[in-house]
Order: structure tokens, then sequence, then C-alpha cells
């Protein structure tokens, strides 16, 4: 059985930094791509970042320069790097592997 678990949220001013961490379990996680997607209040879930089993990464326009997606094979992890928060990037933060599987998600919340 497949089993995310994301951490690293929290509450940070605009213009801060977090990192976001997702534990995978139950997948030969070296093979899958990985995406980290986020919801707002009211809003539609949303792609931000995906990386490859091989490391393209690819991002919403709206993160690019600013968010970085990586992997560690050997821990089964997905990392999510959020420099220069704003306010419009709160949200609760899931990461995937094919939108069949999702955590329970960490929520963000940038202050202005």
């Amino acid at each position: 059985q497949v089993h995310l678990v994301e951490s690293g949220g929290g509450l940070v001013q605009a213009g801060g930094s977090l990192r976001l961490s997702c534990a995978a379990s139950g997948l030969s996680f070296s093979i899958n791509a990985m995406g980290w997607y986020r919801q707002a209040p009211g809003k539609q879930r949303e792609l931000v970042a995906r990386i490859t089993s091989g490391g393209s990464t690819n991002y919403a326009d709206s993160v690019k320069g600013r968010f970085t997606i990586s992997r560690d094979n050997a821990k089964n992890t997905v990392y999510l790097q959020m420099n220069s928060l704003k306010p419009e990037n709160t949200a609760v933060y899931y990461c995937t592997p094919n939108q069949v599987y999702w955590g329970q998600g960490t929520q963000v919340t940038v202050s202005s």
C-alpha cells in the first residue's frame, strides 16, 4: 500500500523560505516520477513541480525561479525548497506519484 507523508509546512512571512519533505513507502520510489501539488481554499488542486525518475524537472510558471524540487532515492523522499514566498503561495501542499495516491498534505501559510 502506498503511503505518503508530507512535512515541513508552517507559517512564514512573505519573502521567507520553507522546505517541504515527502516520505514515500509502498512503491518503487526510484522509478516513479513525483509531483508536488497544492490546493488553496476555494480553488482546484494544481501542479507546483514535478521530477522524473531521471531527475528532470518542470514547474508551474508562477513558481519558476523560486521553488526547487529534488529527490533522494536512498531515503525515498522528495523535497520542495520554496524561497521568496508570497501570500498567494498559501495552500495545503501534497505530494503524489500519480495523482491516485495522496498524503495528508502540509499547510503552508504566508503572511504579508
